[in-house]
C-alpha cells in the first residue's frame, strides 16, 4: 500500500476523462496515466515543489486543478505560455502574431459530432488533431498569458470549457498536476 500511495503521490496517477471536450485525442471515458513529475516532484497536500525537472510545453496535454475549485481536475492542451499573446478567431489560433498552421483533414468518423470538420493542428513541436463544429458558436479570444500562468483549449475546441471562459481562465504553475503520457484504458463505443 506504501508504494501504490508512493507511486500515485510522486510519479504517476491514473484519471478518467470526464467530457468529450479532448475528441479525437481522448474520448470520454478513456482512463489515462498522468506523469506527476514531468515539471518538477511537488509534496502532495502541501503542493510545494521541491525539485524542478522540466518546462510545459505547447502542445503538452496537462491534467490541472481548476483555478476557481481546485478540487476539480481539468485536462486540455497547453497553448498559451507565460507572455504568449494568444488571439483566437473562428477557427484560427494566433500565438504571438502568427497564425497556428492547421490543415483540414476531412469529416471526422468517430464517436459523436457527425459533421465535425477534423484537423491537424501544429502547435509547437507537436501536431495533434482537433475538431471544430459546425453547428457551434466559436467563442473568441485576445488576450496575454501573464507570468506565471498557462492558456489551455480543448482539442474539441468548439465544444470545451478552456481558457477563454472566466470559470477556467489563465492557470497559475501551481495548479499543474501532470502531463497526460499513456491511455491506459479505452472503453470503445
Amino acid at each position: 500500500i506504501l508504494i501504490v500511495l508512493l507511486i500515485r503521490s510522486f510519479l504517476f496517477e491514473p484519471f478518467r476523462i470526464p467530457s468529450d471536450s479532448m475528441m479525437p485525442t481522448l474520448l470520454d471515458g478513456d482512463f489515462i496515466f498522468v506523469n506527476k513529475f514531468s515539471y518538477g516532484l511537488r509534496l502532495p497536500v502541501l503542493n510545494s515543489k521541491i525539485v524542478s525537472i522540466g518546462e510545459p510545453q505547447r502542445g503538452d496535454v496537462i491534467v490541472f486543478r481548476l483555478p476557481r475549485d481546485p478540487a476539480t481536475n481539468y485536462i486540455k492542451r497547453l497553448v498559451g505560455l507565460p507572455g504568449d499573446h494568444i488571439v483566437v478567431r473562428g477557427q484560427n489560433l494566433y500565438s504571438n502574431g502568427e497564425r497556428v498552421k492547421v490543415d483540414m483533414d476531412g469529416i471526422y468518423e468517430g464517436h459523436g459530432h457527425d459533421g465535425a470538420q477534423l484537423a491537424t493542428e501544429h502547435l509547437g513541436k507537436a501536431d495533434h488533431q482537433v475538431l471544430y463544429l459546425p453547428d457551434r458558436y466559436t467563442r473568441d479570444y485576445d488576450e496575454v498569458v501573464p507570468e506565471g500562468h498557462y492558456f489551455f483549449m480543448g482539442d474539441n475546441r468548439d465544444n470545451s470549457r478552456d481558457s477563454r471562459f472566466p470559470e477556467v481562465w489563465f492557470v497559475p504553475e501551481r495548479n499543474l498536476v501532470g502531463k497526460a503520457v499513456r491511455i491506459w484504458l479505452n472503453w470503445d463505443l
